[in-house]
């Protein structure tokens, strides 16, 4: 861990050009734009339903075409956020092809936490958005897609169970930072050159993110707890 506390002070400028960067990606929240486009400027999602600026309230309260366009284009500003965090770390010189990797992937976690914050207090929206739910899927994606495939494979199966997407989501945050450990422990610690630090930290990052998403659904567990969260169901012609 000394190894990287010396490295964070030697690249604090590229933490910082990667949280800002990606924060200001982030806080383009798409759920209020394409809300005040349809409605021609007559409507704000976050006064609507149940006031979230996300993907699934504006499927409940615009439609489903509008909630199409949130949920791809708040991925797509995830992914460039990641990949530019990436980027940025990359021109770090390592001895290894690991040990750059573990740089790579750094930048990668600290774009993806800003541009959570960044979707969920954005700063051209007087930092009222959404939860981070859509982001956070894109970041496991660009970061580790076997992380994502267990994740995915998770919450289709939990709302198939139930209907529900913020149970799913909520059950899902928890299981990211230990889907994480098993993954990096197992597959790049044990089986590879990844160094132990790079597991313990992709594990906070990951705990960070998962925790964050779990507190921004809190009205959600509430709702949960006194069986008044709606499900998502079929509509009937």
């Amino acid at each position: 861990m000394d190894f990287y506390l010396t490295f964070f002070v030697e690249n604090w400028w590229r933490f910082l050009l990667a949280a800002i960067s990606a924060y200001l990606l982030g806080s383009i929240n798409t759920a209020i734009v394409v809300t005040k486009i349809v409605t021609k400027g007559k409507q704000d999602i976050r006064q609507l339903g149940s006031g979230n600026a996300g993907f699934t309230n504006v499927l409940r309260s615009i439609g489903k075409v509008p909630a199409i366009i949130t949920i791809v284009s708040d991925a797509l500003k995830c992914i460039i956020a990641v990949l530019i965090g990436g980027f940025i770390f990359s021109s770090i010189s390592a001895d290894t092809q690991m040990l750059q990797g573990e740089f790579i992937n750094c930048g990668k976690y600290v774009a993806g936490i800003f541009c959570i914050l960044g979707h969920s207090y954005p700063v051209y929206f007087h930092f009222k958005g959404g939860k981070g739910v859509v982001a956070a899927a894109a970041l496991m994606a660009t970061e580790d897609w076997r992380v994502f495939i267990l994740i995915i494979t998770t919450f289709l199966i939990l709302f198939f169970a139930t209907k529900i997407i913020s149970l799913s989501s909520i059950i899902c945050s928890g299981l990211y930072p230990i889907y994480t450990f098993l993954i990096t422990f197992i597959f790049d610690y044990l089986n590879s050159d990844y160094s132990v630090s790079y597991v313990v930290l992709s594990t906070l990052a990951t705990l960070i993110i998962g925790v964050f998403v779990i507190v921004k659904h809190k009205s959600n567990i509430g709702r949960l707890i006194r069986g008044e969260e709606k499900k998502i169901t079929a509509k009937k012609k």
